[in-house]
């Protein structure tokens, strides 16, 4: 199973109001195990930037004067979203964003529902905590996930944090093994072990079976109802 956690960054609140996408950031599960796999990209918005979501994410418009437009970013994000079943907080928020950049300068323009499932971990937070604050901080308080770095809000940085919290949230944790050098390019090299790697099997010695046995014995002279090893190996 494929999940790609995603996180977007904006200039503004509103995408009715012409407001567009500036991050993007992506992790990537496989089978629940987080992967080094990932999709990171700034994108210059070709307008500016609302100073109160400047202030959430601390990203300027100077700063992405020279970065790519979404334009020439598209194909490979879709190529590494697709057919996977995104993982997003506040789902509707970021497939909005993300369709109105689908569907500018396309006379048939795709959208992520239809080339992806969608998970809202906020709506499954819901669920889980009613009536409690299920923003992204407030669960990796509650769920012990070390969000400590999060001075200001980041594309890939709340997808690291969200991959983390969705685990827990659905009822397991995986390894984090994403190294920081992911954070400022994107990488599509996957490192995972063969499955088809043999594992080495490692037999006891003698004198280790000497003294497994011994404490078998002592185990069975000491307890009431006897070993239940030493019935085993009968």
């Amino acid at each position: 199973m494929r999940q790609i956690v995603l996180d977007t960054e904006t200039t503004g609140l509103e995408v009715e109001a012409g407001h567009r996408i500036i991050e993007i950031g992506c992790i990537e599960l496989i089978d629940r195990r987080i992967t080094k796999n990932c999709f990171h990209e700034y994108i210059n918005p070709q307008r500016s930037i609302d100073e109160g979501a400047q202030q959430v994410h601390g990203i300027s418009a100077e700063f992405l004067a020279d970065k790519p437009v979404f334009g020439d970013l598209e194909d490979a994000f879709l190529e590494f979203v697709k057919g996977a079943e995104l993982v997003i907080h506040n789902a509707a928020f970021d497939l909005a964003f993300l369709n109105k950049e689908l569907s500018l300068g396309s006379a048939d323009p795709v959208t992520m529902e239809e080339i992806c499932g969608v998970l809202d971990t906020l709506s499954m937070a819901r669920s889980k905590y009613p009536g409690q604050r299920n923003s992204l901080d407030a669960l990796c308080n509650r769920l012990g996930v070390d969000n400590s770095n999060r001075e200001q809000h980041g594309a890939l940085l709340d997808a690291e944090l969200l991959a983390e919290v969705y685990l827990h949230l659905s009822g397991g944790q995986g390894k984090l093994v994403l190294d920081g050098s992911n954070t400022k390019a994107r990488t599509h090299e996957q490192r995972l072990a063969p499955r088809s790697q043999q594992l080495r099997v490692i037999l006891p010695t003698e004198k280790e079976l000497e003294e497994h046995n011994s404490f078998l014995d002592d185990l069975n002279e000491s307890s009431q109802s006897g070993c239940l090893w030493t019935e085993l190996d009968s």
